[in-house]
């Protein structure tokens, strides 16, 4: 009687959902989108910063001033636009690998948020680059970013001015860090940048590996002793 093929087998992780790709190139594409295109209307209509008076949508502490940013997020890191930059791309490109080579895109809500801060990178990395930048702006403004939100709690206490760019990238990092808190509630916990299958819906797993089947198919095909009993003499 051949013996069953006992070997363990590791089952390969499914495929990543279709829809995932559309979920964060949409997001990434329309984030960046309407952050380049507020950033265009706002200055065309306001001016270029010191231009024109804030425009107060709740007076003294919420409205509309443009101004350039030379830092990160926030007005961080003044002057340091290039590397900024370059560091944007490398993000860029660590979410892909994230998402799609070590499958984190099984996780609808890690997905969500590497959208958005994809569409956040997106959005500044083209004012760090200079794109918007026109013959006779200031040459540091080459690597600065457009602002033009303006939130203040008082005279005294006043938030650097942001962009929707800004805020895609908070509101990402935010989703990020409640999942590191609670990591078996919005994705699929794994190991080696793989999902655990235990954890996916049974419609996500994949059907029995060959070498189970194969044992199934050899155990269900050995005869079964029987245990009669002979016939008394």
């Amino acid at each position: 009687m051949d013996e069953p093929d006992r070997t363990p087998s590791r089952t390969p992780p499914p495929s990543l959902p279709v829809n995932r790709v559309f979920v964060f190139f949409g997001l990434a594409i329309a984030g960046a989108i309407a952050d380049l295109w507020s950033k265009q209307a706002i200055f065309a209509w306001r001016g270029l910063p010191g231009q024109r008076d804030i425009w107060w949508l709740i007076d003294g502490y919420f409205g509309i001033e443009t101004a350039i940013n030379l830092g990160a997020v926030f007005g961080i890191g003044q002057g340091q636009g290039v590397i900024f930059a370059s560091l944007s791309v490398l993000a860029g490109i660590g979410i892909l690998v994230w998402l799609f080579w070590f499958r984190a895109a099984h996780s609808l809500w890690l997905t969500v948020a590497l959208g958005l801060i994809g569409g956040g990178i997106i959005g500044n990395l083209y004012d760090r680059l200079g794109l918007w930048w026109q013959p006779g702006y200031p040459e540091a403004w080459k690597s600065g970013v457009r602002d033009w939100v303006l939130w203040q709690g008082s005279d005294q206490w006043k938030w650097p001015n942001f962009n929707i760019a800004d805020s895609l990238l908070v509101v990402g990092a935010c989703m990020l860090m409640y999942q590191s808190f609670f990591p078996g509630v919005n994705g699929f916990p794994g190991v080696n940048g793989f999902p655990d299958v235990n954890a996916l819906p049974e419609n996500a797993k994949n059907s029995e590996s060959p070498t189970s089947s194969k044992r199934s198919d050899s155990e269900s095909s050995d005869p079964k002793p029987t245990n009669s009993e002979e016939p008394t003499q």
